[in-house]
């Protein structure tokens, strides 16, 4: 077994690796001048079983272009099997045509990595689970609850509500809080346009409660800030946040910074931006052992599913 990765995401690799005990693949990615990428593996991968960790976030196009170039160079190479381990799967919200002549990206992203020489693709808490049905080739579908039940169990004993900030999310925060055992509130929200979203009435009881908004992916973070102001304004005594990737673009961390969110629980699927690493809000939970126990168990090909049982 070789481990290898791009630049997406370099310190989550090297977790990986030191809890497979074992050394990451040495393989040089960097760019040409005119900024073309240049993947040259270091070693003989031949007949080797081969994962390649990268996640497809910011600048997205940049690192699926690694992603891409390295699975060939490892298929020319005569890797016997070549896993894309996507810790954060990118274009996912993009899923089916919301409009007449829309594009559906997290298809295309799909064909793309299979069409490149993939045999199988090990990823976490993908934006719909439908994306697995997108790919012709063995998906394995990671979740980010055991971590993240931790933190909460951690944090909270009683007087506990989930939220899940829209419909999306209910199925989700369902299965939290049956293992929290604590009430279940949803967020109505109306999106006015991309990356706006307004929110019209809190589903559930919240008055007196602690409540944990769960989501997936945390971006400009405007989902996140309205739905701890009507949590607030609604009497919850206090609001704290877990998603499983910060994506964190524009206003994000200023926009949660100054909200009445106490603090924001999120995995390093996503290398946490600068501003947000010395942020006391941002609480970054390690999902590398879980990952690294799939890897192995995709080696060893055991079971991957009763990592969640």
């Amino acid at each position: 077994m070789r481990i290898f990765t791009g630049n997406s995401n370099p310190p989550l690799a090297q977790e990986i690796c030191q809890y497979l005990e074992t050394s990451l693949g040495r393989a040089n990615v960097q760019n040409f001048s005119d900024g073309e990428i240049l993947v040259d593996i270091d070693e003989s991968v031949r007949g080797m079983d081969v994962f390649v960790i990268q996640s497809t976030c910011t600048p997205g196009n940049t690192n699926l272009m690694e992603l891409l170039i390295m699975i060939d160079a490892l298929k020319r190479a005569s890797a016997n099997r070549i896993t894309a381990v996507i810790p954060y799967y990118g274009y996912a919200r993009q899923d089916r045509k919301v409009s007449p002549r829309a594009p559906i990206t997290a298809k295309l992203v799909a064909d793309l990595i299979t069409a490149t020489g993939a045999h199988r693709v090990l990823t976490m808490d993908l934006h719909a689970g439908q994306i697995q049905g997108f790919f012709n080739i063995p998906v394995d579908h990671l979740f980010a609850a055991p971590v993240l039940l931790e933190y909460i169990r951690s944090r909270f004993h009683d007087h506990l509500v989930i939220v899940s900030p829209d419909s999306g999310g209910v199925e989700r925060a369902r299965a939290f809080g049956k293992r929290l055992k604590a009430s279940l509130a949803i967020i109505d929200k109306r999106r006015d346009s991309p990356n706006v979203a307004k929110f019209m009435n809190i589903i559930g009881e919240v008055e007196g409660l602690q409540a944990v908004i769960l989501d997936d992916i945390v971006d400009t973070a405007g989902t996140l800030v309205e739905a701890a102001s009507a949590l607030a304004s609604n009497g919850a005594a206090r609001v704290v946040a877990c998603c499983t990737h910060p994506v964190l673009s524009g206003q994000a961390v200023k926009r949660l910074s100054e909200s009445v969110i106490e603090e924001i629980a999120i995995t390093n699927t996503i290398p946490l931006k600068r501003e947000a690493i010395s942020n006391p809000k941002f609480k970054v939970l390690s999902v590398g052992k879980l990952l690294a126990e799939a890897i192995r168990r995709i080696h060893c090909n055991d079971s991957v599913s009763s990592l969640f049982v």
